[in-house]
C-alpha cells in the first residue's frame, strides 16, 4: 500500500525499515508465523538495533508483528476475532458511503468509476495481482469521493489493511480478480443509476467473497491462524 508523506518531511532509517518490512508482510514475502531477527534486519539496513526496535514497535501497533520478550519476533498470525471485528466496522461504514454515493453521483463521478473499472480490467489482462490490490483501494476511495465522504476512506483503509494478506492469498491461489471486478461493476452501475439499495446489496456481496477464502486458507494453512481460532 503506497503511503504519501507530507512535503518536506525527512525520512528516517526507522521509516525505511518500517515500510520495507510492512511491504514484505503485506505482499506475503514474509508469511504469518515467520521469525524476524533484530540483528539480521539491522545488518540488512546497515544500522544499529535501536531503529529496528522502533520500526518493529510501529509494526506491532498495526498488529503485523508479535514482539515477545526474550523470544523471536514473528509476523503476527491471523486472528479470527479481529477479522470479524474489522469486517463489521468496514461493512457499516461502506453501507453509508454507498447510499451517499448513489445519491450524489453525477457525470463526473460516473466517468471516474468507468475509468477505475477499465484499469482493473487491464490488471486482469496482465495478471497483475499486486497492481489490482492498489486499484481496489482506488475504487473504494473513488466511491468515498463521489459520496463527499473522503474521511470515510481512512476508516475503510485501516480496516481493509488488516485483512489484505488474506485477500492476497485468495487472489494468488484462486485467481478471483474477475469475480471481484464483476462486483465492482455491479456496485458502480447501481451508484450511477442512483439505486442505493442495489448498491448496498452489491457491496455486501462483495465483502462476503472473503468468507470462502478464510475457510479455505484456515483449512489448508492452519499455522497462519492463532491457535485459539482453530
Amino acid at each position: 500500500m503506497v503511503q504519501v508523506r507530507p512535503a518536506g518531511e525527512r525520512r528516517t532509517s526507522v521509516d525505511d525499515i518500517f515500510h520495507a518490512i510492512q511491504e514484505d508482510i503485506l505482499s506475503l514475502r514474509l508469511r504469518p508465523g515467520d521469525k524476524l531477527s533484530e540483528a539480521e534486519v539491522a545488518a540488512r539496513f546497515g544500522v544499529s538495533r535501536q531503529p529496528v526496535r522502533d520500526a518493529f514497535s510501529r509494526l506491532a501497533n498495526l498488529d503485523l508483528l508479535l514482539i515477545r520478550p526474550q523470544r523471536a519476533t514473528e509476523v503476527r498470525r491471523f486472528s479470527m476475532r479481529e477479522i470479524v471485528k474489522s469486517r463489521f466496522v468496514r461493512a457499516s461504514v461502506e453501507k453509508e458511503v454507498l447510499r451517499l454515493a448513489a445519491e450524489k453521483c453525477d457525470a463526473v463521478g460516473a466517468a471516474m468509476l468507468k475509468a477505475a473499472l477499465a484499469q482493473q480490467d487491464e490488471a486482469i489482462r496482465r495478471r497483475d495481482v499486486e497492481g489490482f490490490g492498489e486499484l481496489d483501494y482506488d475504487f473504494h476511495r473513488t466511491l468515498c469521493d463521489i459520496a463527499h465522504a473522503d474521511f470515510a476512506f481512512d476508516v475503510i483503509m485501516a480496516e481493509k489493511s488488516k485483512v489484505d494478506r488474506l485477500c492476497l492469498l485468495g487472489l494468488s491461489k484462486e485467481d478471483r480478480m474477475p469475480e471481484l471486478v464483476a462486483d465492482h461493476r455491479a456496485i458502480a452501475e447501481a451508484v450511477e443509476r442512483h439505486d442505493a439499495e442495489t448498491a448496498v446489496a452489491a457491496g455486501a456481496r462483495h465483502l462476503s467473497r472473503l468468507d470462502e477464502t478464510i475457510e479455505s486458507i484456515s483449512a489448508t494453512n492452519q499455522d497462519y491462524f492463532e491457535p485459539e481460532d482453530l
